[in-house]
């Protein structure tokens, strides 16, 4: 099969399941102020999903190393198709209740862990090794355009027609894309060169100690968790910022957040032809520096249109460095070893997300709403710092093979 029509149908599979996701992200909030109206019960839908990624994310990279990785990402799908057709039977039928969506979203949080990573780790066998980035470009673009621009209004339109509709269309979104997957034909499990591990946990340890020995995707692991603290400290208060120093009612944040989300598909465009210009480290550490400029010119004004331009050029470094980030693992790290490794990125990425919320409280509550904005931006110079000499060195080293 060639790698067009095999990506093709990956392609096609993500952007299914991105759209239920985008309509899933406003219609599990909105179905759980209908169940109740504890704000703690509420908050809680989000605190399970997050806790289930964090504690299954390990383990969850070494299966995706031992089993046919087409397999974990069309019965992933087709699971979570399953799940929230269940979800909308009990509602519509009177049944639901917080409990059951709870249950609901600790599974699918556990397939959808699943997914992600496999999509990941089969990219590399559907693409040649210098395509990788014009296909994440595009899996990335068609992410934006389905979370950012399709899925949310469409969730919460569904929505006011009855509860159950959305639940339902975002589960036969995520059942179409699973079966989207079983016309890609062979085996997709990776080939290993040792035994497998005797338990789970010695698996990861061999991706954890394969990871600790290569600079580059070390550092950038690194990097990565620092970079999703820099991430969440702003944004965990925007919605705040918005109200209170930009003076924008509900309407107006998601009109800026759209906005905002329109600087990733410049990102997604332009990735693939910057990289192979300027290469990995300038494209990666000029992203980081693109962030950490826009954060502090953020906390310098009050003007919407000017925050909103900055937020589209923030947004657009983010892309920008998912890209390269994620093809630079996939080039880099063996078959054998990529779900591990990309587990462990993902693991140190949540947790810095954590504690990227938990630090831009803190930060607005003593400093004011401005301070998030220069906390997230310090964070980006210094990943910068560390990013910059660990690529120069390794495309160094690459050159002089080259030329050897």
């Amino acid at each position: 099969m060639s790698w067009r029509s095999g990506f093709r149908r990956l392609w096609a599979s993500n952007a299914a399941s991105n759209l239920g996701d985008g309509i899933s992200f406003v219609a599990i909030p909105l179905l759980a102020t209908a169940l109740t109206s504890d704000p703690l019960l509420v908050a809680g839908t989000a605190i399970v999903h997050s806790a289930v990624r964090l504690l299954v994310v390990l383990p969850v990279g070494a299966f995706v190393d031992r089993w046919d990785r087409r397999r974990v990402l069309w019965l992933s799908n087709v699971g979570r198709g399953v799940l929230l057709a269940v979800l909308a039977l009990a509602v519509a039928s009177g049944a639901g209740s917080i409990g059951v969506l709870y249950l609901v979203l600790a599974l699918i949080g556990v397939l959808e862990t699943a997914a992600d990573n496999a999509a990941l780790s089969i990219l590399p066998a559907l693409v040649d090794s210098d395509e990788l980035d014009r296909a994440n470009s595009r899996i990335s673009g068609t992410q934006l355009v389905a979370d950012e621009f399709v899925g949310p209004p469409l969730g919460g339109l569904l929505f006011a027609f009855a509860a159950a509709v959305p639940l339902a269309v975002a589960g036969g979104l995520y059942a179409a894309a699973g079966l989207v997957l079983l016309s890609l034909r062979g085996s997709f499990r990776a080939e290993r060169t040792n035994e497998v591990a005797a338990n789970v946990a010695s698996d990861i340890a061999d991706g954890v100690a394969w990871l600790r020995q290569h600079r580059p995707l070390r550092v950038l692991a690194v990097v990565g968790a620092l970079a999703s603290v820099g991430y969440m400290v702003p944004f965990s208060i925007l919605v705040l910022f918005a109200r209170d120093t930009l003076g924008l009612d509900p309407a107006g944040y998601g009109v800026l957040l759209s906005v905002s989300a329109v600087g990733g598909l410049f990102g997604a465009a332009a990735t693939p032809a910057l990289r192979r210009r300027v290469g990995y480290a300038t494209t990666v550490t000029g992203s980081l520096m693109l962030g950490a400029a826009m954060l502090a010119a953020i906390s310098l004004t009050t003007t919407p249109w000017v925050v909103g331009l900055c937020l589209a050029a923030y947004i657009l470094h983010v892309v920008i460095w998912g890209i390269c980030v994620n093809s630079l693992r996939q080039r880099l790290v063996p078959d054998a070893l990529r779900g591990r490794v990309n587990a462990v990125f993902k693991l140190l990425g949540l947790i810095g997300l954590t504690v990227g919320a938990l630090l831009g409280g803190v930060a607005a509550s003593r400093f004011g709403l401005s301070a998030p904005f220069l906390v997230g931006g310090a964070f980006f110079v210094g990943c910068a710092a560390m990013a910059w000499p660990a690529l120069r060195a390794w495309e160094r080293k690459n050159a002089d093979l080259a030329r050897g």
